[in-house]
């Protein structure tokens, strides 16, 4: 199963130049990356980035994050995965601009 990170373009490149990363300052505050199913991932752009251009999609495999990777109630109850350690650019499966049209994000039609 894919899970889902969304990055600002500054918060992406820091992690492309070190090859890791803690997350976002709200990962940082929480003490845990926060990731999104494919499900979640449209209503997580709208709550935490709406009308924020400059944005990156990151992709990856729930399976392979290993015991750090916690599937935990938050919005409603829904299970949402937070993972326990700092994340590594070899885990991405693929990323991709995450443009803003007048009608909010624009995600790939082929998400997984």
């Amino acid at each position: 199963m894919q899970i889902y990170k969304i990055l600002r373009a500054d918060e992406w490149q820091m992690f492309q130049n070190a090859g890791q990363t803690h997350g976002a300052p709200v990962d940082l505050a929480d003490e845990y990356i926060h990731f999104s199913t494919a499900e979640q991932v449209r209503e997580t752009a709208a709550k935490h980035f709406a009308g924020e251009d400059g944005l990156v999609l990151v992709a990856f495999e729930a399976d392979a994050m290993g015991a750090q990777l916690k599937w935990e109630p938050s919005r409603g109850g829904a299970l949402f995965p937070h993972l326990y350690r700092e994340l590594l650019l070899s885990e991405v499966l693929w990323h991709q601009d995450l443009p803003i049209s007048p009608d909010g994000h624009i995600f790939p039609e082929t998400m997984a």
